[in-house]
């Protein structure tokens, strides 16, 4: 395959500090929000890489359930590879990557579990049917092959049949809290634009922006 032949010159607008939030979630949330007018699929996925005590790093698709002022939130189970590298080392980099607008961004921080009442105000909300597969799938681990997991399935589903499902305790979400936001915009001649919201000297108040080499 000669992937070479697939290059393309990116032809967007200019990105500059002026036309930014002055924080860095307001500035995601505008961006999110024209990415939704046109994403395919699963608007909300975000690329989170972890690295646990090996220093190996890995990386996976989750789906976004809350941007605020308080970080990016997302739900899986403690006991998966990536609940584990968390424990681990309680630091991830999330990238939003949108090709289609030649667009992404790069979050980086500390992240922690959040409260068990959180937990469970966002359990409720799931389709019956992913709440049964939180009990059905042992995440991460190795299965001898489908049926197996159709099995563990078919028993949560009777387990719970006529009442609700309860959350399981290993099971619940996290939110990375931003220490700096990289903004990148595709520009003709690989002249890319590229932004960075970062804390001045360490003061985790205010927020600056610097422009960085492409």
């Amino acid at each position: 395959m000669d992937l070479d032949a697939l290059r393309q010159e990116y032809e967007t607008t200019p990105l500059d500090v002026a036309d930014l939030a002055p924080e860095p979630i307001a500035q995601i949330e505008r961006w999110l929000a024209r990415w939704l007018e046109v994403a395919p699929n699963e608007p909300t996925a975000v690329v989170l890489a972890t690295t646990g005590s090996t220093g190996r790093p890995s990386a996976r698709n989750v789906l976004l359930r809350a941007v605020d002022a308080r970080g990016l939130t997302f739900f899986t189970g403690y006991d998966s590879r990536k609940g584990r590298e968390l424990a681990d080392n309680p630091q991830a980099t999330a990238l939003f990557s949108w090709v289609p607008l030649l667009r992404q961004i790069h979050v980086g921080g500390p992240v922690h579990r959040i409260d068990a009442a959180e937990n469970d105000a966002y359990w409720v909300t799931r389709p019956r049917s992913s709440q049964l597969a939180a009990w059905a799938s042992e995440q991460s681990t190795v299965l001898p092959d489908r049926a197996t997991l159709e099995a563990r399935f078919a028993a949560a589903e009777a387990r719970y049949e006529g009442t609700d499902v309860p959350r399981p305790e290993a099971w619940g979400g996290y939110r990375l809290v931003p220490d700096t936001v990289e903004l990148w915009q595709g520009r003709p001649n690989r002249m890319h634009d590229r932004l960075r919201y970062q804390h001045p000297d360490g003061d985790d108040s205010t927020w600056e922006v610097v422009r960085l080499s492409p």
